[in-house]
């Protein structure tokens, strides 16, 4: 719902009923506004205008797994890449981040008004799966493996830090960063103390911390 501005434009039936002039809104009751005429401090009530709105197809991406849904949002705001809203269905209820915006031709675009959005591609970000580059412990890459973590995606990650999911146990080396990902100034970070939180990692790389030898099966 709008939030309602502590003033509003409107004719007054006092002393100006042609004419709109600046009103102090003073209550909010069902479906209407008590407001006072700026000009003769007359009160009475109106009722606002509606905001227009306008349904968007969604595309969720979920665990490997699409679905499509729908969301509804007032027809003079922009949708770009990075956007993060609440969706609800009668399936599910998750926060999603907005990874491309299509326009109609199949178009894509990072930004754009909802009025000429086709799709929302997007993915769920309330829980996420990180992919993690492990190297062996005398730095060798011929032996590296990959693995996937299932973290909740305010999870955060940081250079320097020993992490351990069941029988894996790394230390966190560097990691590169989502293109949709906002609050980055470059795609890599490798200094102690750089974090991130798993819904904005691409790939984590680190150095393994087993004390059994290493296997790369």
């Amino acid at each position: 719902m709008s939030e309602i501005p502590d003033r509003v434009p409107t004719p007054c039936p006092s002393c100006s009923p042609d004419l709109e002039t600046v009103h102090e809104v003073l209550t909010e009751g069902a479906g209407t506004l008590t407001v006072r005429c700026s000009e003769c401090s007359h009160v009475h009530k109106i009722q606002p205008e509606r905001e227009r709105e306008v349904t968007l197809d969604v595309v969720v991406s979920q665990g490997g797994e699409s679905f499509t849904a729908n969301v509804t949002t007032p027809e003079n705001e922009t949708v770009e890449i990075g956007d993060e809203f609440i969706l609800e269905t009668e399936e599910v209820l998750s926060t999603v981040r907005v990874t491309s915006v299509e326009l109609d031709g199949q178009k894509r675009r990072e930004e754009a008004s909802v009025e000429d959005i086709e799709t929302v591609w997007t993915r769920e970000v309330d829980n996420v799966a990180v992919n993690v580059t492990v190297h062996p412990q005398d730095g060798s890459r011929d032996d590296s493996r990959s693995i996937t973590v299932h973290v909740p995606g305010d999870y955060e990650f940081e250079v320097g830090e020993v992490e351990q999911f069941g029988d894996d146990e790394f230390e966190i080396d560097a990691f590169v960063v989502r293109s949709d990902a906002a609050d980055y100034d470059r795609d890599r970070y490798e200094m102690e103390g750089d974090s991130i939180l798993a819904k904005d990692a691409k790939r984590i790389y680190a150095y393994d911390q087993q004390t059994s030898a290493w296997s790369a099966w």
